[in-house]
């Protein structure tokens, strides 16, 4: 489906008013978190979101995020559920996800993976990055063929970066790639052998970067550029953000991240179905 702009913004709200109980709760909890990727974008360029976007991210410290799974499912309230690979093995992201009960944001891959997906906000974890390059080179590979693994394990339907009769030769392998996942690995043992790759460094003392796994091929960044968060706002409302902002933007999106892209790179992730239920909020 395609929005239009009365639909997108009534999307933004209902993510905003998930937002706002998260961090309720992290406040009440002490909980470390930042607004990640374009949401950080679009705080810092927009003051809010992305006018095109239609998700938010969240980031925290792995141990903040384990304490986040444990006091969330009471502490958000009856209206929200909090899923993770470790407790649906229908999800394909190695990540957790607080979703508005009630709605539905499906996408063709969440069909097939038979994963009921209400609208939602991503939740990642940081994980330390193996301070010798060697073992953190390995410990980004495993990361990135661990989440790989688990999209094709549950849907055969993978984005792919090419178009014409390459484009459909990708298509085809990722086929191929599903049916083989599928009696190689099962749910648990993906999410498990990828967690033992995201958490390898998070012990080790000498270690001072930091990066989301699920997104290990995207780099990492100083500690320092994360922690301690700091407020800035999003949509009228104090939000916590990474401690130097423009450097974590700079790694993120290169150098130009405060211009506007062309038009045509404008992308969102326009579901097949939307419902907003009659639990999700529409004022705004």
């Amino acid at each position: 489906m395609q929005y239009n702009q009365d639909v997108l913004r009534r999307l933004q709200l209902t993510e905003l008013e998930i937002l706002k109980d998260i961090d309720r709760v992290c406040r009440a909890h002490d909980i470390t978190y930042w607004l990640d990727s374009g949401t950080a974008l679009g705080a810092m360029r927009h003051g809010g979101f992305i006018p095109w976007d239609d998700d938010i991210d969240v980031g925290m410290p792995r141990d903040d995020y384990e304490r986040f799974l444990k006091v969330a499912p009471e502490t958000l309230g009856a209206h929200y559920c909090l899923t993770t690979p470790r407790t649906n093995s229908h999800q394909a992201a190695l990540f957790a996800k607080v979703m508005m009960k009630g709605t539905h944001f499906a996408t063709a891959e969440t069909q097939e993976a038979g994963f009921d997906q209400g609208i939602f906000v991503d939740v990642f974890p940081y994980d330390s990055v193996c301070p010798n390059p060697r073992d953190a080179k390995r410990q980004r590979r495993r990361c990135v063929m661990w989440q790989s693994i688990s999209y094709l394990y549950h849907s055969k339907h993978i984005v792919v970066p090419h178009g014409g009769v390459l484009g459909a030769l990708e298509r085809f392998a990722c086929c191929i790639a599903h049916i083989a996942a599928r009696v190689l690995f099962t749910p648990e043992r993906i999410a498990h052998n990828f967690d033992l790759a995201a958490t390898m460094a998070d012990n080790d003392k000498a270690a001072n970067e930091m990066m989301a796994p699920s997104y290990a091929a995207m780099g990492s960044y100083a500690c320092c550029v994360l922690i301690p968060s700091v407020e800035m706002n999003f949509e009228g409302c104090g939000f916590f953000v990474p401690a130097d902002i423009k450097e974590y933007l700079r790694i993120q999106y290169g150098e130009t991240w405060s211009q506007l892209p062309p038009e045509e790179q404008r992308r969102n992730h326009a579901p097949k179905m939307l419902e907003f239920g009659s639990s999700a909020h529409s004022e705004g």
